[in-house]
């Protein structure tokens, strides 16, 4: 009997701490949100650019040229095979720019850091929230990647079905909460620049986005299997164009991992950060 009532204590506990942590999660994202709202149309057009040349320059450029010695091995053509890693390509820029530039402001000029900081909110909460408005505006300019992809194919389904959001939604988790943590951690605006060149930048090209890995060497393939990108490209091109037998569906677990690791190190950031 005693047992069972304090058995009833712990998962009281339990489901109050949950409570808890979703009901500080959500004040600190709705906080970003409030700002974010007023450039829903900016934010979901700034990733949009760089997605579109590529398209131009490599899918539809050197696209007719590849697509007369090699099939790809998802899509009928290379413009095709190439969409869903520029929708990844983009969910990542956003989700990590967005989130390390928007941490930054506030640490480093605005100020309005410490406020959040004397906050008598749960370190993981805080992660939680900045990852969340990261993730937000990944899915945003996501979004318009997608349509521009839906326009070129005509495959509406491919590109909204569930599976394929699933991944992408992990995907701009997993870039959020490192932006978070970058974010916490630089002294100035060109130390972002450094990051951003030396991870973000060779992940772009490095991350399955305009190959398959299957047919690197070994070596190679060592290096591009360590980034988190290439699950992503893999997955996402496989939920648009192949059967769900041919699903990677290790990528799913690897993304979400990735995203639990990454708010564990930003929760542990947010209660030892010291500005």
């Amino acid at each position: 009997m005693v047992d069972r009532a304090f058995q009833g204590q712990k998962n009281s506990g339990s489901a109050a701490l949950l409570r808890t942590l979703w009901s500080d999660t959500a004040t600190v994202f709705w906080g970003d949100w409030l700002d974010l709202r007023v450039r829903l149309v900016q934010v979901a057009a700034s990733g949009l650019i760089s997605p579109l040349i590529y398209i131009v320059g490599f899918g539809l450029g050197l696209g007719s040229a590849i697509d007369a010695s090699i099939k790809p091995s998802a899509g009928d053509n290379y413009l095709q095979f190439i969409l869903p890693g520029m929708v990844a390509l983009s969910s990542m820029v956003i989700s990590f720019g967005g989130t390390t530039f928007s941490i930054c402001g506030d640490r480093l000029f605005t100020k309005t850091f410490e406020e959040l900081m004397l906050m008598p909110i749960h370190p993981l909460s805080l992660h939680m929230g900045k990852m969340l408005a990261g993730v937000v505006r990944g899915m945003l300019t996501a979004g318009s990647v997608i349509l521009v992809a839906i326009l070129f194919t005509g495959k509406v389904w491919s590109f909204l079905n569930p599976l394929f959001l699933l991944v992408l939604l992990l995907n701009c988790a997993v870039f959020a909460g490192l932006g978070v943590i970058v974010g916490l951690n630089v002294k100035s605006l060109e130390s972002v620049g450094i990051y951003n060149n030396f991870v973000i930048v060779p992940m772009s090209f490095l991350g399955a986005t305009f190959f398959d890995p299957a047919s690197l060497p070994i070596a190679l393939k060592f290096v591009v299997y360590l980034l988190p990108l290439t699950y992503t490209s893999l997955a996402l091109r496989a939920a648009a164009y192949l059967p769900l037998s041919q699903f990677p569906w290790y990528a799913i677990p690897v993304l979400l991992v990735v995203a639990i690791a990454l708010s564990i190190a930003g929760a542990y950031q947010f209660s030892h950060q010291q500005d």
